[in-house]
């Protein structure tokens, strides 16, 4: 009788826990669900999904919204969205398990692999390493070259790695952290070198098939026709829901290509938070080894951190690690990234520490949207005081949204209004090129200047005079939110020398960099 009342006990200690934490798990995905709905409709987001694992169980896994605003098919945990530059750690991944097999090395130099790869400096062009590709410390600036990939273009990965070399360097060499899209191509071509075999095999036979991911592609042209379930892309303009074709960076895959449901992404991020660890046929089996994942989650370029994260956020550390960002949080690491493309965002999440992790989807491109519900997710199962991170946001947004309107006001003030061109609007009407990104054309059409992108053809716009020899380039696409300056410096005889170029509004994306162009007109 003794034995039976001690079990009875034993199995009452062991089975409250559970329970408890169950329970725990339901009100808090009850209260998270609610702040979902809010954030939808605060940031105008048609469609979300969310999972969240705790403890190698998915605690959530669920859709919110339509796929495409204005239609009733809901979202759902196999909607298929663009992860964007959540591809980025899983092409680290990719070269983690070919440093397990020996065919490279962290250490190895790039142009061991590609020799017709240069940096700006002939220095770092012989120092670059796989680990330097992978952390974001090239000495080039932030998004550097991205014009060459973004919008949809008709450049190739050879013209990629031609074109580097011309960009502009803004720091020295390992010294700073600036997000780069181009290395993680580079990156990519690595992978197909070495193996023989395209990215995209790689990851579908090296990630994809061994966890299961089996509606996840490699790229958005790769989903079958007959698959009706994929996230078209927003963007909210002028206060109104504009569905736009997306641009999923098809040709630079490595760097951001892959589309993905909340269902795979779940295995994947099990597969990380128990360092390449995953199951099959009731077996284990590794993706990569537990040094990799070290190497992957260990701060290879710092990040600065503000006094507000440092007050806020209790944050002391942030920085990147190859392809994941890493910074402390409330006492706790996390290992984490977001991904962006037009009109469609997400973020991953994890706590290794707390065996958490999450990633949000969404079909808009509102970071305060999945900022709220990430924030939400971390507090609740943190046990971390909460705040209405919608409102927080909003605030945010608002705040930001009013000071660039003032700024953008107090600059009007400042403009010559009387001024004129120097020249007939007819002169300024030439190809010019840029050594990295190509040729751009301007031609008049007897009332206006009109510019074109030769490589991109959504970059085509009307200039209208801005002041003297300043121009205002408006696209007319007007979703890309990204009109630019176009400042054209003259020769002392007259005759332009050179052009140059930058975004109007500081809300312009990074991935826009005009700043980095220099064009100078075709013999």
């Amino acid at each position: 009788m003794k034995f039976i009342k001690l079990l009875s006990i034993a199995v009452v200690f062991v089975i409250w826990p559970f329970t408890s934490n169950a329970q725990s798990n339901v009100q808090h995905n009850h209260r998270i669900k609610d702040v979902i709905s809010q954030a939808m409709a605060v940031f105008q987001v048609p469609g979300v999904a969310v999972a969240i694992i705790k403890d190698d169980k998915v605690v959530m896994n669920q859709g919110f919204g339509v796929i495409e605003h204005g239609k009733p098919t809901k979202v759902n945990s196999d909607t298929l969205f663009g992860i964007a530059s959540n591809t980025k750690a899983m092409t680290s991944a990719l070269i983690a398990q070919l440093v397990d097999q020996g065919k490279l090395s962290w250490k190895t130099k790039v142009i061991d692999i590609i020799p017709e790869f240069q940096m700006p400096n002939a220095y770092v062009t012989r120092e670059f390493t796989l680990v330097d590709l992978l952390s974001h410390n090239s000495g080039l600036g932030l998004g550097a070259g991205d014009l060459m990939i973004w919008p949809e273009t008709t450049h190739t990965i050879d013209d990629i790695i031609k074109g580097i070399k011309y960009l502009p360097e803004v720091s020295s060499f390992r010294s700073e952290y600036a997000y780069d899209n181009l290395m993680y191509i580079i990156a990519g071509e690595i992978i197909a070198r070495v193996t023989g075999r395209s990215w995209e095999e790689n990851i579908q036979q090296n990630i994809f098939t061994p966890l299961g991911m089996t509606t996840t592609r490699s790229k958005f042209s790769l989903i079958e026709k007959t698959n009706a379930n994929v996230a078209r892309a927003h963007v909210p303009l002028n206060g109104e829901i504009n569905v736009v074709g997306g641009n999923f960076l098809e040709k630079f895959h490595s760097a951001a290509s892959v589309a993905s449901s909340v269902n795979d992404m779940s295995l994947w991020l099990k597969a990380q938070l128990n360092r390449g660890v995953y199951q099959i046929n009731g077996k284990e089996a590794r993706l990569f080894s537990p040094q990799q994942s070290r190497k992957m989650w260990q701060a290879h370029t710092l990040k600065t951190v503000s006094e507000s994260a440092m007050k806020n956020d209790k944050t002391h550390f942030s920085a990147y690690g190859l392809g994941w960002d890493l910074k402390d949080y409330h006492g706790v690491k996390l290992v984490q990234h977001t991904g962006g493309i037009l009109g469609m965002i997400s973020k991953v999440v994890m706590v290794p520490e707390e065996n958490l992790a999450l990633v949000i989807l969404t079909n808009q491109q509102s970071g305060y949207a999945f900022n709220a519900i990430a924030n939400t997710i971390l507090h609740r199962y943190l046990n971390i005081s909460d705040t209405d991170w919608v409102k927080h946001y909003q605030a945010i947004q608002e705040k930001r949204t009013a000071k660039e309107k003032a700024r953008l006001a107090q600059e009007s003030k400042k403009i010559a209004k009387d001024s004129k061109p120097s020249l007939p609007l007819a002169e300024y009407a030439q190809t010019y090129q840029d050594n990295w990104y190509g040729n751009i054309d301007i031609t008049f059409d007897g009332k206006q200047l009109h510019m074109q992108f030769s490589k991109t053809a959504q970059l085509t716009g009307t200039l209208t005079h801005y002041q003297h020899n300043t121009f205002i380039v408006h696209w007319q696409d007007r979703t890309l939110e990204a009109d630019a300056f176009v400042n054209f410096n003259l020769r002392e005889d007259g005759s332009i020398n050179f052009a140059t170029m930058k975004a109007v509004s500081k809300f312009t994306d990074f991935s826009f960099d005009f700043h980095d162009l220099k064009l100078t007109p075709l013999p």
